[in-house]
């Protein structure tokens, strides 16, 4: 054991430490100098090692520790999210996920999948053919292509359990892109100055569509697994609202996939306060471990709108997404649509039509699901190895992005500034809360560009926790 090296020293120390008590007292510094043969040069270096790796933590005048394990997991302040309700005059802003980037940084923010993930020589044949055919000079109807409405609905149908009437066509109306058909529904279901509830965090564009709209958003804490159905009803009792926006499926940001069970209850939940559910299944194409099902095939009631997008999945150009709701909603959804936009561009219609038609969207999907898994295992495990301390709460089984917990003392702001300064894009996982944060959060994306680079951007994201750790 005597030697001079301040690694040997650093070495053997953690071997020590690893089978100490927390808060453990190292020997002081002369008992380490005489043990190891060193100078107190040395030994100091080698106590400042193991403080930057956040194994020992000094204090002055008092000595040296094993650093205790302060908090064995992460607070969880999410009860104070329903209790405190939602800011008043919250401006949200655009979401980082919208920036773009030069070809030399890592991006870990997007919030659309890389083009080697979109199903590019369908949709450049099928624009060609849309170019050629009457889309290019007429004028669709109002609640869209009625080819397009049948595959809505006859998708969703294909979900639809036995003894629940299947959506019809007619019960579609087709908008240009998800953030228009929200603003939509919750014009058209809550209206200006009126409760809406919303997940929590949830969806950045959601909280921005509630915002322009006018509506009140009341948050309902929502974790790896959905959210609490006792806390959705005590909600909906005290704000009297009627409508719920949720993502059953693939939650953006968290990732999460509502069990059966629950969703079972939150569509019980619902129906007894005879209210809307806003269900935006905006990852449908995207599973990865498993299928995603839609609330909306076990509802013939009219409680559930539906929302599918294709412009995640077939491409950013192809802006159009299907709205499925029954009875007065939908008419009240098709009249605000049409004082919006009039239309939906004959051509995107036919063309996003066109590409979900082919034999090959099916393949294509087919191949994206392991490509996601692939790129979604690969930052998983970078994350394990090169920042242990950002927790993820779930590995998600489909989706775009996973969701981590960074210790509740990290400066959220610095840390994505350090980032970028080491040439990392990350998006701050306060723009998915349509309230105050309940902790420090990352939404890191799987599917852009340059998944070699993944590691490289978690060592980065790693070294700027350490250096805040060190401060």
């Amino acid at each position: 054991m005597k030697n001079d090296s301040s690694s040997r020293i650093v070495a053997d120390l953690r071997e020590w430490i690893a089978s100490a008590a927390p808060g453990a007292k190292l020997p002081p510094t002369r008992t380490l100098v005489a043990r190891y043969g060193a100078s107190p040069v040395t030994v100091q270096k080698a106590l400042r090692t193991l403080a930057a790796q956040g194994a020992v933590e000094s204090r002055p005048g008092v000595g040296t520790f094993v650093r205790a394990v302060r908090v064995a997991r992460p607070n969880d302040y999410g009860w104070q999210t329903a209790a405190l309700g939602s800011p008043r005059n919250r401006a949200p802003r655009l979401s980082t996920a919208l920036r773009t980037t030069p070809n030399d940084v890592i991006a870990l923010h997007s919030g659309y999948p890389d083009r080697e993930l979109l199903p590019e020589r369908l949709v450049r044949a099928a624009f060609t053919r849309a170019a050629r055919g009457d889309a290019a000079v007429s004028r669709p109807p109002a609640a869209g292509l009625p080819e397009l409405q049948a595959w809505f609905a006859a998708e969703l149908g294909a979900a639809t359990p036995a003894g629940t009437t299947p959506s019809a066509p007619g019960d579609v109306v087709v908008f240009p892109g998800s953030q228009s058909a929200l603003g939509t529904a919750f014009r058209a279901l809550v209206g200006a100055g009126r409760p809406l509830l919303l997940e929590s965090p949830t969806y950045w564009g959601a909280i921005l569509a509630a915002a322009q709209a006018g509506v009140q958003v009341v948050p309902v804490p929502s974790g790896a697994h959905g959210p609490d159905p006792e806390e959705l009803a005590r909600a909906f009792a005290r704000t009297g609202a009627r409508a719920f926006y949720a993502q059953p499926n693939f939650a953006n940001p968290t990732g999460a996939r509502w069990p059966p069970d629950l969703a079972g209850r939150i569509l019980d939940t619902v129906r007894g306060h005879g209210a809307f559910l806003i269900e935006d299944d905006w990852a449908h194409d995207f599973g990865i471990g498993a299928d995603p099902v839609p609330l909306a095939a076990r509802d013939d009631g009219g409680h559930v709108v539906y929302l599918r997008s294709l412009t995640k999945s077939v491409s950013p150009a192809v802006r159009i997404a299907g709205v499925v709701a029954r009875g007065p909603a939908r008419t009240r959804i098709l009249a605000d649509a049409q004082a919006e936009s009039m239309y939906v561009s004959g051509i995107l219609q036919t063309a996003a039509l066109d590409v979900v038609t082919q034999p090959a969207w099916q393949t294509h999907l087919r191949n994206l699901r392991h490509q996601l898994a692939a790129r979604r295992d690969l930052l998983i495990a970078s994350l394990r190895e090169h920042a242990p301390a950002a927790r993820l709460e779930a590995v998600p089984q489909g989706g775009l992005n996973v969701w981590v917990r960074l210790p509740d003392a990290t400066d959220l702001a610095r840390l994505v500034r350090d980032c970028e300064s080491d040439g990392v894009l990350v998006a701050p996982g306060g723009e998915w809360f349509p309230a105050e944060p309940t902790g420090a959060y990352l939404r890191l994306n799987y599917s852009g560009p340059n998944p070699g680079a993944f590691p490289d951007g978690v060592r980065a994201v790693g070294r700027a926790l350490a250096r805040q750790r060190t401060r």
